[in-house]
């Protein structure tokens, strides 16, 4: 992992979890796509709980200087997607996250433990 990457994965992971974000992952897809290095995935109990996590994120990486390339979704609070160029975030609600299954669809890269980063 890029200093970098590893940097602004531990901010949004820190962020999602001072929201109390359910089962954080974080997936290594350098191997398998040239879109991102990471992919970090969590998800909240309800949309108020998306949106304040997205609004961690995006406020704990401003103020460490990364701004989003684009982030979508934010207004229905299903599915937000924060892309900063070396990572994406996608903050789910519980539906989505089962529906959309990201973890199954990006098996092809490796899980990283959030201890690793």
């Amino acid at each position: 992992m890029s200093d970098i990457s590893r940097e602004m994965t531990s901010i949004a992971l820190d962020a999602l979890k001072d929201k109390k974000a359910v089962d954080p992952r974080i997936i290594d897809i350098r191997e398998v796509s040239v879109i991102a290095d990471y992919f970090l995935i969590a998800n909240g109990r309800n949309v108020n709980q998306v949106r304040a996590m997205a609004d961690g994120v995006e406020e704990a990486l401003g103020k460490a200087g990364y701004l989003p390339r684009q982030i979508e979704g934010y207004s229905s609070g299903i599915w937000v997607l924060m892309d900063y160029n070396d990572i994406i975030v996608h903050i789910f609600s519980e539906e989505s996250r089962v529906f959309y299954d990201l973890e199954r669809i990006w098996r092809d890269g490796r899980e990283i433990a959030p201890e690793e980063i």
